[in-house]
């Protein structure tokens, strides 16, 4: 029989069992706490309201001005990208006429799951349309390159797909 004074009930392994269930739980909750509120997530931008703000009218000028370029981007990806170990990249630029386009371009290598990783690499022009470039990559996982090409006062813009990046 269990009443006040018997001590014996707070032996039982059942109750120190559960016990230990709720202060672990308790641990784990407080740990996941403290990481949301002193890690922030890359996947939103904090300054959404402010950076980059276009109106409806902006961003669909802009819609309209890409597919009025029509410009076509082929890439030649590398077999496999290995991580810190330079990679070869060619990127092919054509009118819709299918005529080279020469300009600057930049390739922004973005890792949606940490932004301060991030970077941007001029690519250089080696012929008409045709630019080479190499791409180090500093953290292994999947990263996306997001391409822009300027001709005087066009600007093209366009993504890659997800691609993994491998320590070996």
């Amino acid at each position: 029989m269990l009443s006040q004074k018997n001590k014996k009930g707070w032996r039982n392994p059942w109750f120190v069992g559960m016990m230990g269930v709720v202060v672990t739980a308790l641990l784990v909750n407080s740990v996941l706490i403290w990481y949301a509120l002193h890690r922030r997530s890359t996947l939103v931008d904090h300054e959404y309201s402010t950076r980059d703000r276009k109106s409806d009218t902006e961003t669909i000028d802009d819609i309209q001005a890409q597919n009025a370029l029509a410009w076509k981007i082929t890439i030649k990806l590398p077999k496999m990208v290995v991580l810190a170990m330079p990679a070869a990249y060619e990127i092919n630029v054509a009118d819709r006429q299918g005529a080279p386009v020469s300009g600057e371009m930049e390739v922004v290598a973005y890792r949606a799951s940490d932004a301060d990783k991030d970077f941007a690499i001029p690519f250089r022009e080696v012929s008409s349309g045709k630019y080479q470039g190499y791409i180090s990559f500093p953290l292994k996982g999947y990263w996306e390159l997001r391409i822009r090409v300027k001709r005087g006062k066009d600007v093209f813009e366009v993504g890659s797909s997800k691609f993994l990046v491998t320590e070996t």
